[in-house]
């Protein structure tokens, strides 16, 4: 790997890491090392970045800002790329918004409500990138990125770059092309906005924020949702009423303001966290005869 990171930093692509814990680079503040972790600079850079890794034949994955992942306590094998500073861009053209795959989710939709724009107040407390949000279609009080979306630029590891309609991202719930179809990464979005009126989408977005914080432990490090809604019911309502809110496994535990969150209450393991699930699951089968499925995405040595 030393020649390989030497390859990549004499192309002064970015940050270049080696054996960077990826705690340092997730919500839930959990995961083992990346072989390689970079940050590249730019578009052009993170192109070039896919080229070494295609030349060396290298596993890869991206990630954001690190909302919705549980990394393996063994790290992840090759090379991690984190879309951030470089890929932020954000340019509005009409009612056309472009914006980079490395911009906060978050921030984004703050600063389009205060310029009066409608479409994003969903996206309110969010915590992820909007390359992230774009790849697993994430959404809230009753909207998703599906609903906004006009195109992603997607980067393929043959080096490719491709414009993909909404209908080519093939969005379902929480779920998009890119995750195992065509796997890629949103290095830009381009969303299609409407003007409103700037209090009332300033006033929504702060109940938004407010019933976030009221319902869902972000005082804790956390992934987000951990399972996806068997619906009609609800996967947060199902572990409150099986009595499960506040238990723990090591330091992983169920959050007693919402069932469907799992905190690291204090040097939580991916494998606390696991093991955590693989009991809620049990339990609600066995109660219920309903299987949940894992919203979080998984990934890393096993």
């Amino acid at each position: 790997m030393d020649g390989i990171i030497k390859e990549l930093q004499d192309l002064k692509i970015g940050k270049v890491k080696k054996n960077e814990p990826l705690a340092y680079h997730t919500t839930i503040k959990i995961g083992g090392p990346a072989d390689i972790f970079i940050e590249p600079s730019s578009v052009d850079n993170l192109k070039k970045v896919m080229k070494v890794v295609r030349n060396h034949n290298l596993q890869w994955r991206a990630i954001g800002r690190g909302s919705n992942l549980l990394v393996s306590d063994k790290g992840i094998e090759g090379v991690v790329i984190k879309l951030g500073t470089g890929l932020d861009q954000m340019a509005i053209n009409d009612k056309e918004l472009t914006v980079g795959g490395g911009h906060s989710l978050v921030s984004l939709a703050t600063i389009i409500s205060k310029k009066g724009y409608t479409g994003l107040e969903f996206a309110s407390g969010i915590p992820g990138s909007v390359g992230g949000a774009v790849y697993m279609n994430a959404g809230a009080h009753g909207s998703d990125i599906s609903n906004i979306l006009n195109a992603a630029h997607v980067l393929f590891e043959d080096g490719s770059m491709e414009w993909l309609s909404k209908e080519e991202m093939g969005f379902t719930y929480r779920t998009s092309v890119l995750q195992k179809i065509r796997p890629g990464i949103v290095v830009e979005a381009v969303f299609n906005l409407s003007e409103g009126d700037k209090a009332v989408i300033v006033s929504q977005m702060q109940k938004n924020k407010d019933y976030r914080k009221d319902t869902q432990p972000w005082n804790f490090p956390c992934a987000g949702s951990i399972f996806r809604n068997p619906l009609p019911n609800y996967a947060g309502k199902l572990i409150e009423v099986a009595g499960l809110k506040g238990h723990s496994i090591g330091g992983a535990k169920i959050s007693e303001m919402h069932g469907n969150f799992i905190v690291n209450a204090g040097n939580a393991t991916a494998g606390d966290v696991l093991s955590l699930i693989q009991f809620v699951k049990d339990t609600i089968y066995n109660l219920y005869e309903i299987k949940m499925e894992t919203e979080v995405e998984i990934i890393g040595r096993k």
